[in-house]
């Protein structure tokens, strides 16, 4: 019991993946700023900005909801980091794998969402309340790409476990070269999940302020960041433990050193896309996903179904 709540509570649980989410920060905005020929900011800049607003004072609007204000920036975040638990790192397994478990960690990455949309929603604010309208009809254009550019390497793994899948892409790492199609899937819908450019549409400052979280301040806002840069985090790990199937089961630490460089790869590829695209506007965001990248996840499905059923014979 006393080793479960370590796990879950300092390493590799929350306390760990607080410190790798502000890194992960860190590095995303260095990378952005560096691509734009800008200094960034320097290392502590995320703590820094974590503390400041968590010691400011906080204001909750007169017309919100009250309790749905404070207590979204917290579901947020639980939901973010319970996630982290079922991914693998250093090993092919994960901290608490079990059968099916790819589907709840999709749902968990689905309840941040639903709380930035609920949050611009409850906070009585016209920007607020468009933010979350965009929120919301992004998540129904690149949700359907992701699950199936998902979808495609647990067919082929014949697994709904990332552990599981994690393990037969170790074992056969050839097979990892046909899930190339629903690795671009994966980058470019990870840019909508996280509300990057150029799908920033919800948080668009200068046309809505700041979006769903115009209202929010001080500690809330603080988590509300904490748990987008946790997610970063979270979305890194799950596409480097699907699609870079690359472990030392037997040594824990070079197991974890590969693991790093692996989320840091994802993160220098989503700050290539996020600093070389522009801001599109809704309809374009939603035509995207539907015209293009939908069918490039099915093409990847059927690729994989194409494969297990050739290896089957």
């Amino acid at each position: 019991m006393g080793i479960a709540l370590f796990d879950i509570i300092v390493f590799p649980g929350f306390i760990f993946l607080g410190i790798l989410s502000l890194v992960a920060e860190f590095t995303d905005r260095k990378l952005n700023a560096r691509l734009q020929n800008r200094v960034g900011p320097p290392w502590y800049q995320p703590l820094a900005d974590f503390i400041k607003l968590s010691t400011k004072e906080t204001i909750v609007p007169e017309s919100a909801s009250s309790r749905m204000f404070r207590a979204l920036p917290l579901f947020a975040l639980a939901s973010a980091s319970t996630a982290f638990l079922y991914i693998p790192i250093w090993s092919t397994t994960s901290l608490f794998p079990f059968s099916c478990d790819l589907i709840v960690v999709l749902y968990l990455l689905t309840v941040p969402t639903l709380t930035f949309f609920l949050a611009g929603w409850f906070s009585s604010s016209l920007y607020s309340e468009i933010g979350s309208i965009r929120t919301m009809t992004q998540l129904f254009a690149y949700e359907v790409p992701l699950y199936m550019a998902l979808l495609g390497p647990a067919i082929l793994a014949d697994n709904w476990s990332i552990s599981g899948i994690a393990s037969y892409y170790y074992i056969h790492p050839l097979m990892a070269l046909f899930n190339i199609p629903g690795l671009l899937v994966s980058l470019v819908a990870a840019q909508g999940k996280l509300e990057r450019a150029p799908f920033d549409i919800p948080d668009a400052e200068t046309e809505i302020v700041g979006g769903t979280f115009t209202e929010y301040n001080g500690r809330f806002l603080a988590f509300f960041r904490m748990s987008i840069d946790v997610e970063l985090v979270v979305v890194a790990t799950l596409i480097a433990a699907v699609f870079f199937p690359l472990f030392t089961p037997a040594n824990a630490i070079v197991g974890f050193l590969i693991y790093l460089v692996k989320i840091l790869f994802v993160i220098f590829l989503l700050a290539v896309l996020r600093t070389a695209l522009a801001r599109l506007r809704i309809e374009q965001m939603v035509s995207f996903c539907w015209r293009i990248l939908a069918p490039l996840a099915l093409l990847q499905v059927l690729i994989d179904l194409i494969v297990k059923g050739v290896l089957a014979h």
